[in-house]
């Protein structure tokens, strides 16, 4: 139920996902402050589980004029891929999605930050590469280019989840919030230079083996309030009665686990109307501003997603009882119900 702290143990050495036979390793459930699990079990035994193993990087960037997404997946049967760019001025949209069955034109590590990431369809490519000093993000569609570099400073803790829902359906997710961005952002022939300073990358790793049916709830913000970097970081449904949550506040770089499952209040029948988060000290409100709306049905798989654009505010009180206040922190807050 929301509001109940649950004992959830923090990873602090590195563990492998997966058993010899591809179910579930129990001492690889918990959370971490860096991507300690090794997932290469996901793929390899892709034969054995065809159909249900998920694999992806997502990345999104905020810019005070314009929001970036960019995907690479596959699905086992599918490769799914996507390019968004926003002006949120003037709520122009500039998008290619690919949706490759069966999988094909894709490249995904092993394991987070175990080597490139690569997508090729046809008017689509990513290019995703760790670099020493973080990660560089490159993609074209018709009409953009995108390169940017998402800044890892020394330090910067990312949460690290494993969500048990058996032995044979898990997810290892790492949600890597408030990333300091730079680079360039190229629409139709002019080249936007990301501020630095208020440029933010958001990412969401995932290698897992996902029920056919399924809902969540995912919110993200990044920012400066004051003299303080902000990150949220929250998340619901998909993660009910696991035992686990991808529940954050990062404040400078340092992350602040949020073992509650929170509640969220929000009306599914006027998006742009305020969203409300609270539980386990965090109490944010969350202002839409632009509704990012996809449906999507091709039989067997299937979406609909309404990610919202907009503010953060709010409160935080840390377990050593600071309180936190925040505003102005940008980012989204979405629900997602997808057959896949």
């Amino acid at each position: 139920m929301p509001g109940n702290r649950l004992d959830e143990r923090e990873l602090t050495a590195p563990v492998v996902l997966t058993r010899p036979d591809g179910t579930l390793n129990p001492d690889a459930v918990g959370w971490a402050r860096s991507p300690l699990v090794d997932t290469s079990g996901i793929a390899r035994d892709g034969i054995r589980f065809a159909g249900r193993n998920k694999r992806w990087e997502y990345w999104g960037i905020t810019t005070p004029t314009h929001v970036i997404g960019m995907t690479v997946s596959s699905i086992d049967y599918a490769a799914v891929h996507e390019v968004w760019v926003l002006d949120r001025a003037t709520e122009r949209t500039w998008h290619r999605s690919v949706t490759a069955i069966p999988a094909r034109g894709v490249t995904l590590p092993p394991s987070a930050e175990q080597g490139p990431s690569r997508a090729r369809a046809k008017d689509l490519s990513i290019d995703i590469d760790e670099l020493p000093e973080g990660t560089r993000l490159h993609a074209r569609i018709p009409g953009v280019e995108i390169d940017v570099i998402a800044q890892l400073p020394e330090g910067h803790e990312r949460l690290a989840v494993v969500v048990p829902w058996s032995s044979t359906r898990f997810q290892y997710t790492v949600k890597d919030v408030a990333r300091p961005a730079s680079g360039t952002l190229t629409i139709d022939g002019a080249e936007h230079v990301l501020p630095e300073g208020e440029s933010w990358a958001v990412l969401d790793h995932g290698r897992g083996r996902w029920p056919y049916d399924i809902r969540w709830n995912w919110g993200a913000g990044s920012g400066r309030s004051g003299d303080r970097v902000i990150g949220i970081q929250v998340g619901a449904k998909w993660t009910d009665g696991t035992g686990s949550t991808e529940n954050a506040f990062v404040v400078d770089g340092r992350l602040h686990k949020i073992s509650v499952e929170l509640d969220w209040q929000y009306d599914i029948a006027d998006w742009h109307r305020p969203w409300r988060i609270t539980g386990g000290g965090l109490d944010a409100v969350f202002a839409p501003a632009y509704d990012k709306q996809t449906r999507t049905n091709l039989g067997i798989l299937s979406s609909s997603t309404d990610q919202c654009f907009g503010d953060w505010s709010g409160t935080f009180r840390t377990d050593d009882g600071e309180v936190i206040a925040f505003e102005g922190i940008f980012g989204w807050a979405e629900e997602v119900h997808n057959r896949w």
